[in-house]
């Protein structure tokens, strides 16, 4: 097996902030979708929404400058760019919900090669009850990009054949950004936008365990 270095976390925000085009509405979900928030590229205007009624998100704040009467939907501090504003929780579910989202970044416990999303529940006991705000956002964003590892802890893809987790929406996923590589799904299967150097294409598609396209 070649040598090959993963994305950090950081990085993995980075190279989906890079996509984000100027201009462009974007819903950043709770966890590891908050980072992409630090990393736009200076000088390109991005909108960023949070569920719970922001609009005009910047980076999060410096230490010890938090607010937190200011706070995204995972309860983390968030900083306010000028223009911004925080609104009704039902003004922002009409805008996921009207279409009005461009792009929403949104983490996952499996994506299906044709782009179906299971993010809300693993059927545990003890997991969340509902589905939450997820599927307003999966299905109401023009694009739904997935932020995740690859693979689980147990070395298993989270990108399968077909979600065995409750479903959060259908063939909504464009796009899968991870760790290891960037995918597209598509009516005819995975594609592979890019990966990480060192990994072959033929290590990427064992790891997955399915075709994918070049």
């Amino acid at each position: 097996m070649s040598s090959y270095q993963k994305r950090s976390k950081e990085d993995l925000a980075r190279r989906v902030a890079q996509d984000i085009p100027g201009g462009a509405y974007v819903n950043l979900g709770i966890g590891m979708p908050t980072l992409v928030a630090n990393h736009i590229p200076p000088g390109r205007e991005v909108i960023l929404h949070s569920e719970n009624g922001i609009l005009g998100m910047g980076q999060a704040p410096a230490a010890g400058a938090e607010d937190y009467d200011l706070i995204n939907a995972g309860k983390q501090p968030v900083t306010l760019l000028p223009g911004g504003a925080y609104f009704h929780h039902a003004d922002s579910f009409a805008m996921m919900r009207g279409g009005h989202l461009d792009i929403c970044v949104l983490g996952a416990f499996q994506v299906s090669s044709t782009g179906d999303l299971a993010n809300w529940s693993t059927g545990e006991a003890g997991a969340i009850p509902a589905v939450g705000g997820a599927m307003d956002l999966a299905i109401g964003a023009r694009q739904t990009w997935v932020m995740m590892d690859l693979l689980t802890r147990q070395g298993q893809s989270k990108v399968v054949a077909q979600c065995s987790y409750p479903l959060t929406g259908i063939a909504c996923v464009r796009r899968i950004y991870t760790e290891l590589a960037t995918l597209a799904c598509t009516p005819d299967g995975l594609q592979c936008i890019d990966r990480v150097e060192g990994l072959t294409h033929a290590e990427l598609e064992a790891l997955v365990g399915l075709p994918i396209a070049a």
